[in-house]
């Protein structure tokens, strides 16, 4: 490629240049939107008190952030997507949810049982709630501009905000040279349009399960504002079985926020369980979790 193929046209750009002042107007405030997990704990900002520095639980995702779940399959990410905005709209906070994977008519049953033991009034989670249905459409998964309109319109009828993209990976299947781009307009639309979002992001098999990086490389990581990974790791060893204390066959399930560029954060992975009625439930460090194991065998 030749140099001024690469330069381009060239041309000064006045009305994107800004002093920081003139960015006090539009700047979000910073708070969280709770999922209604223990992760609400794991966001937090840090404000000075009497000359001290102090650390003030966030109480959620950051407000207006676009997060990326990334994971292996079957490791709980959609369950998540699901359970926070069960949450939310049960809250009568107006969610669209896109689906991309999952047939919308599936979604539905998902959601009537999920905001049972949830104990959410389902009705309101109903009228709160918008679907777009990209699972079913080849045109929205491979049209970009018609999907980033038809988000945008699914938004501006409810006045949404929250949004769900489950996943943004089905987006760019077989055209994985096409992420960056792919990823940067969907960022871009849900910045533009001020709602809070998760886009969840598949990895493939020969990744490693405790890396930011999914299908289409470090696209996604590299332009969300968060990443955050959920991770299962099957005991096959009795060396593995020593360690967690948990039964060969057995299933550990770990999370961790890998980065974020809105807020400070809890680093350390989690373990988190699935229960019965298909909940995240997030319970203690991992490295307590081993800890405790070892000092009950003492």
């Amino acid at each position: 490629m030749e140099r001024d193929e690469i330069l381009g046209e060239g041309g000064v750009q006045e009305s994107f240049v800004h002093s920081l002042r003139e960015l006090r107007k539009g700047a979000p405030e910073l708070y969280g939107i709770p999922t209604g997990t223990k992760l609400d704990e794991m966001f937090y900002k840090v404000e000075v008190d009497d000359g001290k520095i102090r650390r003030k639980p966030l109480g959620g995702i950051p407000y207006l952030s676009v997060m990326n779940i990334v994971g292996q399959p079957d490791t709980g990410k959609s369950l998540f997507a699901h359970q926070f905005s069960v949450y939310q709209a049960g809250r009568g906070y107006p969610v669209v949810f896109c689906t991309v994977e999952t047939p919308a008519s599936f979604l539905y049953t998902q959601f009537r049982q999920k905001s049972s033991v949830m104990g959410m009034d389902f009705e309101k989670v109903e009228e709160n709630t918008v679907v777009v249905d990209a699972s079913t459409s080849w045109s929205l998964r491979n049209n970009l501009r018609s999907f980033l309109e038809t988000l945008e319109y699914a938004i501006e009828k409810k006045d949404a905000k929250i949004v769900i993209v489950d996943s943004i990976t089905g987006l760019y299947e077989n055209r994985e040279m096409l992420a960056r781009q792919i990823v940067r307009e969907v960022y871009n639309t849900l910045k533009k349009k001020k709602v809070t979002s998760i886009l969840i992001s598949q990895k493939r098999s020969g990744h490693q399960a405790d890396t930011p990086e999914a299908a289409g490389g470090l696209a996604v990581a590299h332009i969300v504002d968060g990443t955050i990974i959920f991770s299962k790791q099957l005991i096959t060893s009795p060396q593995m079985a020593r360690i967690y204390k948990m039964p060969l066959g057995s299933v550990l399930r770990t999370m961790r926020i890998d980065g974020c560029r809105m807020t400070a954060h809890d680093s350390n992975e989690y373990v988190f369980e699935i229960t019965e009625a298909g909940l995240i439930e997030i319970k203690e460090r991992l490295s307590d979790f081993v800890r405790r194991e070892r000092e009950e065998e003492e």
